[in-house]
């Protein structure tokens, strides 16, 4: 990807303001100060999960998931984050995940996970991302920004504003989890992403369950009428991608088709899902 073949935004003025978080209060300058995992007083690195495109017979995107240095768990690096950190760490993440993901070769898209509580004004906190992209050639319509529903967001009014900025600007969106946690349909009402992910729990053993096929189901239609792409997420089972596809849902994230690869991207060749039949 050649950088003078991308075109990147200028960023708007200022929309609006939440209360500077403490990790700048001191005046910290960013975005340059943020890309220092050693003001963050921790580091970490990433996993990538690859997102499958059934019609396609290839990957739509990776997931960027958050690793320790060797490749322990996710908890092991946010066990460390707290109010204190929160922003300065949600800045790195994005960061170094979009660095680790071009110098691994990365052609499809990246998902970033996002703390939406940790941004407090839009047009400095995508600000680094949008550098980033520019200095590697990354093209911003290709990164996708996902904010669990899992986190409580503490003015839904100002995460609805801050996902609309973004979108805006060039960038995908997406709920992830979607089923479980604080938002839920109300969410959907306040803003609609690019991108609805449905929650594994909800996925489950779905092909044997009848209340979760009709939760499935109707979501589903509810995302299409409002032109919203679903991801199935978490399917591990054979049961559970048959149940799915016949859905007509293309897009799936899980075990069944890879696990996260640690400094690594699974390439399509590898997933014995997306193999034509009677392949190998």
């Amino acid at each position: 990807m050649s950088p003078t073949a991308i075109t990147y935004p200028v960023l708007p003025a200022a929309l609006g303001v939440l209360s500077t978080p403490p990790d700048l209060a001191a005046g910290a300058a960013c975005p340059g100060d943020c890309a220092s995992a050693e003001k963050l007083g921790f580091d970490f690195s990433f996993a990538f999960q690859p997102i499958v495109d059934l019609d396609a017979r290839g990957v739509w995107g990776h997931e960027a998931l958050v690793r320790g240095l060797h490749g322990e768990g996710a908890m092991s690096v946010l066990g460390q984050v707290n109010e204190d950190n929160r922003y300065r760490f949600d800045q790195l993440c994005r960061i170094k995940a979009l660095r680790e993901a071009v110098a691994l070769g990365l052609q499809a898209r990246l998902s970033l996970n996002f703390l939406p509580n940790a941004v407090y004004k839009p047009d400095i906190c995508i600000r680094t991302t949008l550098e980033v992209a520019r200095a590697t050639g990354f093209p911003i319509g290709h990164i996708v920004f996902e904010t669990t529903e899992g986190e409580q967001v503490h003015d839904k009014a100002w995460y609805a504003e801050v996902m609309r900025e973004y979108k805006r600007i060039g960038f995908l969106t997406a709920i992830d989890d979607f089923g479980a946690g604080y938002a839920g349909l109300s969410l959907l009402a306040d803003f609609v992403p690019d991108i609805v992910k449905l929650d594994m729990a909800l996925l489950r053993g779905v092909e044997a369950d009848a209340k979760r096929q009709a939760i499935v189901r109707h979501t589903t239609a509810l995302c299409r009428e409002l032109g919203v792409s679903v991801v199935a997420e978490g399917v591990e089972t054979a049961g559970e991608y048959g149940f799915l596809a016949d859905l007509g849902i293309t897009l799936m994230q899980g075990y069944f088709f890879a696990r996260p690869a640690f400094r690594a991207l699974v390439p399509a060749q590898q997933i014995a899902a997306l193999q034509p039949p009677g392949a190998g």
